[in-house]
């Protein structure tokens, strides 16, 4: 469902639980100015035609003893869509990898790894990715700091744009 089917106010819940997903429907309901129970059900409607994916809480791996973060850049040796699909399977088994993308250009996914430490990192390079069939090569880049980590989608943007073509 493309977002100019959305009206305002599924907009404003949306960006509001982007926000916070913890506030209570009571809270939601009161800051997109609608009542509690047609919120709720806007709520639902939202879950359910997948404008809502989940709902989690933003754990802090450095707190957590996962002081590592890399990003693989992957090359396949193949690209048919059979073993791209195998390789996409394959990462979804391995823990530490948390974010798998499909590229265009010269590398054909880039991986979001969390480890304690480098050698756990290292051996799951040595003895998983670059093991992995159909694997050709992997660069990696380690994570010196974090400048910016925004959940979600602009809002402010989306708004701005469909006033535009309205």
């Amino acid at each position: 469902m493309p977002s100019s089917r959305l009206d305002p106010i599924d907009r404003k819940i949306l960006a509001e639980l982007q926000a916070d997903g913890r506030m209570t429907n009571v809270e939601l309901a009161k800051r997109v100015g609608i009542s509690a129970p047609p919120c709720l059900r806007r709520v639902r409607t939202l879950e359910e035609t997948g404008f809502i994916r989940g709902y989690h809480a933003d754990v802090d791996p450095r707190a957590l003893g996962f002081e590592v973060q890399v990003y693989a850049m992957v090359g396949l040796q193949s690209q048919a869509e059979a073993d791209l699909s195998a390789f996409e399977a394959r990462c979804r088994t391995w823990p530490l990898v948390r974010e798998c993308h499909m590229l265009n250009g010269e590398v054909d996914f880039i991986l979001k790894c969390v480890a304690p430490d480098l050698s756990t990192f290292q051996r799951f390079l040595t003895e998983e990715l670059t093991a992995a069939d159909n694997v050709a090569s992997v660069k990696t880049s380690l994570v010196i700091r974090g400048a910016k980590d925004e959940p979600g989608v602009p809002f402010d943007i989306l708004e701005e744009r469909l006033s535009q073509n309205a």
